[in-house]
């Protein structure tokens, strides 16, 4: 959430700020701003997208050597002109773009007040400009450098933040604490953002910021130290990212082309992990922390929104395969309620972008218990493959959309080899089961490229239904977590009012909801539950619901009680989550852009959610 990038070189920074809020927008998109410094600082912010920003600015000056800009996700104070960033202090001497929350903001701001300060907006980052300034003005020989870092040690909560100062103007702050910061590193130039994608087309070369560490950086150098004053040594390395994957490649949409992306994705996270030839599974990020996770009592799965569906498909399959008992616990609520953790447990944190803040607070607080933490991620770099003892990359690539599609599979998969390749670890699944399951997996990426196929069918179902008010979605077993996880993006994109529930559950409340106006669509493909699941469809449609089912090929019994069947390849049930989701995230997209939502940028949901 929120979006931060900035420059410092011999370029003009204008274009390289406004194209680098344009590859941040999927991080927040209530409001946008930019600061250029030419000997003085100029500022311009409005409410809406980046092409407002551009609109606002017009012909107006914007020449510039040295610059920053924010797009916004409101945490402190509704999306206004007044309450984007950049946020200039009273006097005028520090600007400041912030991304994450200043939690004992209001102490600070009390504080502040009573020595002269007032205040123009409503924002957490308004009240840190003015402390840097407080702190700057109070005592002459503080310098700039001084003034942020003495302030930082005053902050509780999470910031990445850029700072510039009017006494010189030929340097920029940057400081990190549980907010992402990643600087690219160019010839006589640096750049600044919250990922890298603004930093890419400019330079494969960044520097990851750590928590509680600030750079203060000049055209032709940079020191790193800690808040505390220690100096440290940059750390350079070269980020395996190309522009062509952060594009949209002829797509209308950024979630159009990463559902269609998924049979690679999948591919490349089994790549040199599943392999048939071997007849073996191996996660070589692992390896180390294997023994304790083979004596594992327990499992401990945390994560949020989609990545706590995935964690829940992967409960079914680790207990399936590998007979570990397992729990799956929302992120934001694990640490809050004195949760019980064990040495002997293991802890297993899924997240998109490795920044999830409340992820992270639960695996600190995993880690402080004695607990083995996993992690499995997609950013390489960031803040959780860190933290954690051992993990897993998921190698899906940059996602744009704000709906996770291909990160939700391809966590999946990470999963579903995880539960074989314990299960056979621990004795728990003989060769045959083995065997056949290495050959179900690699089969994936095929089966989803033929549902794929599929999709101006799915298109067609899908505008029957894009003015119904609400939808049920219906799985059993290990295909529950997938209708929760469709209802989640019908939901995210088109403002649909969805629910997912285990079809057996429907008749415990659900079934008062049904009529002729609810499309009910039922995961029910050929496995341990069929019969079950014909007979809840049977229920609905004895209701005048409307059924739209996603099927076993070749089903003739489903196909003559639904309303709309879509059918996925005949396959192992272990694999059914990464089929039958497919059809699912096609069908919330068409229905979305049949309503004229903005399908990549859903309103007040951003793609990182770095403040708890």
């Amino acid at each position: 959430m929120c979006g931060i990038v900035g420059y410092i070189g011999h370029k003009e920074a204008y274009p390289i700020l406004i194209n680098g809020l344009k590859r941040l927008e999927y991080r927040g998109y209530d409001s946008a701003g930019i600061a250029l410094i030419n000997g003085e600082t100029r500022t311009y912010k409005c409410k809406g997208k980046v092409s407002d920003l551009e609109s606002f600015i017009g012909n107006q000056n914007i020449k510039g050597n040295i610059g920053m800009g924010h797009t916004r996700w409101a945490t402190h104070g509704e999306p206004n002109d007044v309450n984007a960033h950049p946020h200039i202090s009273l006097n005028g001497h520090f600007t400041v773009i912030h991304n994450g929350i200043i939690e004992n903001y209001d102490v600070l701001k009390k504080d502040l007040i009573k020595n002269g300060y007032t205040f123009k907006s409503e924002t957490d980052t308004e009240v840190l400009a003015n402390l840097i300034e407080y702190i700057y003005l109070k005592d002459e020989s503080v310098t700039v450098e001084m003034a942020v870092r003495l302030a930082l040690t005053k902050v509780i909560g999470a910031y990445g933040i850029l700072v510039a100062a009017k006494e010189d103007t030929n340097m920029l702050i940057a400081a990190r604490k549980g907010s992402p910061l990643v600087i690219g590193v160019g010839d006589g130039e640096y750049f600044f953002a919250s990922d890298a994608t603004p930093i890419v087309e400019h330079t494969k070369s960044v520097i990851y910021l750590d928590d509680d560490h600030m750079a203060i950086v000049e055209r032709n150098s940079l020191t790193l130290k800690t808040i505390q004053n220690d100096v440290l040594e940059p750390e350079v390395t070269q980020i395996d990212l190309d522009i062509e994957s952060i594009e949209k490649g002829g797509y209308e949409h950024f979630m159009l082309k990463e559902i269609f992306e998924q049979p690679n994705a999948i591919k490349d996270t089994f790549r040199g992990r599943v392999s048939e030839r071997n007849k073996r599974i191996y996660l070589g990020g692992l390896h180390q922390a294997l023994p304790k996770i083979n004596n594992a009592k327990r499992m401990i799965i945390i994560g949020c929104g989609t990545s706590w569906h995935a964690g829940l498909v992967g409960e079914y399959l680790l207990e399936e395969y590998a007979r570990i008992p397992v729990e799956v616990e929302y992120a934001s609520e694990f640490r809050y309620r004195n949760p019980i953790i064990n040495e002997d447990d293991v802890v297993i944190a899924i997240s998109q972008s490795g920044e999830t803040a409340d992820t992270l607070a639960a695996i600190k607080l995993a880690k402080e218990k004695g607990a083995t933490v996993i992690g499995i991620c997609n950013v390489v770099g960031s803040s959780i493959p860190r933290e954690t003892h051992a993990g897993v990359y998921t190698h899906a690539g940059p996602e744009i959309g704000v709906a996770s599609t291909k990160a939700f599979t391809a966590q999946v998969a990470v999963l579903t080899m995880m539960s074989l390749m314990l299960g056979k670890e621990r004795g728990n699944t003989n060769d045959d089961i083995y065997l056949q399951m290495i050959k179900a997996i690699s089969s994936v990426p095929d089966y989803i490229t033929k549902i794929l196929e599929q999709n101006e069918k799915i298109q067609e179902i899908a505008l029957k239904y894009k003015d119904a008010s609400n939808f049920l979605y219906l799985g059993r077993g290990v295909l529950f977590p997938v209708a929760l996880e469709g209802a989640l993006k019908l939901k995210e994109i088109s403002y649909i009012h969805a629910e997912g529930y285990p079809a057996a559950e429907m008749k415990h409340g659900p079934i008062a909801l049904i009529d002729d106006k609810m499309p009910v669509v039922v995961i029910a493909t050929k496995d341990k539950s069929y019969e079950k699941i014909v007979s809840n469809i049977q229920e609905v449609k004895a209701r005048k619901g409307v059924v739209i089912a996603i099927v076993t090929e070749g089903d003739h019994v489903i196909k003559h009680l639904a309303d709309h069947v879509i059918e996925i390849p005949d396959h192992h049930e272990a694999i059914a989550p990464l089929l039958t989701v497919i059809p699912l995230q096609l069908m919330s997209y068409y229905i979305a852009v049949a309503r004229g939502c903005n399908v990549d940028q859903p309103r007040n949901l951003a793609k990182s959610v770095t403040v708890e």
